[in-house]
């Protein structure tokens, strides 16, 4: 077993706890003194809001806008069939100029419980578009690895370590979705008074928690993998040489795979150190950018600039950098800081 795994799970635990989405939250209770019954009449105003935004945006064939509604409608029971997720998602993929970010959240249009997870067409359709990106091959190494190709799966693996990139797309997501929530203006009745962030706060809620149920590889998989590599100097060789891809990826997932598994394969104990050390910033990054968010519900200016950061695209890494660097927040944990000390559980 890999030494030091539980330092993965406490990453992937971190990584995209931001905000709730709208659709599908439990009824609330009491919210700052906000009576019972108010609440959900707010839920209800959230949900007739969303799904309005689907409706304005399903018309046309602009991918990007199709790309939104379908990340709206993903959550929303009992939508009629043209405004459906499938059926949105599906007319994403054949608009003119629908790129590889499309069908990576087509992956999610599959049955769970039928077991046809994730969706085969779109997987597909990302081995011949995106073979360069390593995290298409770790969605397939996770299909073969649960169909027990065994021989395929350790192919999937080579092809995962000789990519030049890993892109999950949620960058992608987050700029659609940002400017997906402002086709329309939220109604007084979906605001909470107790929050001061107003309508802009409530949009990067809604944007944020969205882009945060993008469909992701089997990162622990891969890890575990690595780690029962045993004495087998090309499996050891191919997850060193895909861990310096995942650290310059487009998530802090993986780039916190990637961190740990040279921390735990490196040969130099100073590449170890390294690694480890790296992987500490990355989760106050992760943290404080969390935090970032959590107050966006109560600071207009703040949630306009998470939506501005956004619309302007990039990485999801990228742009937790970048609201760190806007807000003055240093991306180096303060000395002797721990991840322990802000209430992680390891």
């Amino acid at each position: 077993m890999m030494r030091g795994s539980h330092c993965l799970a406490l990453a992937c635990a971190l990584s995209l706890a931001a905000a709730p989405v709208f659709a599908g939250k439990p009824a609330a209770g009491k919210n700052r003194g906000t009576p019972d019954k108010s609440a959900q009449t707010r839920d209800k105003a959230q949900l007739a809001f969303q799904r309005d935004l689907v409706s304005v945006l399903a018309p046309g064939g602009d991918p990007s806008r199709l790309l939104g509604a379908a990340l709206l409608a993903r959550p929303l029971f009992n939508q009629p069939p043209e405004n459906s997720f499938h059926r949105l998602i599906e007319r994403a993929t054949q608009a003119e100029g629908a790129d590889a970010a499309v069908y990576w959240v087509q992956l999610a249009d599959c049955d769970a419980a039928a077991d046809t997870c994730p969706n085969d067409g779109a997987l597909q359709q990302l081995l011949t578009r995106a073979p360069d990106n390593a995290a298409v091959w770790l969605l397939k190494l996770g299909v073969d690895a649960r169909s027990k190709k065994q021989d395929a799966a350790r192919e999937d693996l080579a092809q995962a370590a000789a990519a030049k990139r890993y892109d999950d797309y949620t960058g992608i997501s987050l700029q659609a979705l940002a400017n997906a929530a402002g086709a329309l203006p939220p109604p007084p009745t979906t605001l909470d008074p107790a929050h001061a962030g107003g309508a802009v706060g409530m949009q990067a809620v809604l944007v944020y928690g969205l882009a945060g149920t993008q469909p992701q590889p089997g990162l622990q998989l891969v890890a575990q993998l690595c780690g029962n590599a045993g004495g087998d100097a090309s499996i050891k060789a191919d997850c060193l040489a895909l861990g310096k891809t995942l650290e310059w990826g487009s998530s802090p997932l993986a780039r916190s795979l990637g961190l740990h598994l040279r921390e735990v394969l490196a040969d130099d104990p100073a590449q170890q150190q390294e690694a480890k050390d790296a992987r500490r910033n990355l989760v106050w990054q992760v943290q404080s950018f969390a935090q970032l968010l959590a107050r966006a519900q109560d600071d207009a200016t703040l949630a306009q600039h998470l939506l501005a950061l956004a619309r302007h695209g990039g990485t999801e890494m990228s742009l937790q950098l970048a609201a760190l660097r806007e807000n003055g927040i240093p991306v180096e944990a303060p000395a002797g800081w721990q991840p322990h000390a802000a209430g992680n559980r390891e």
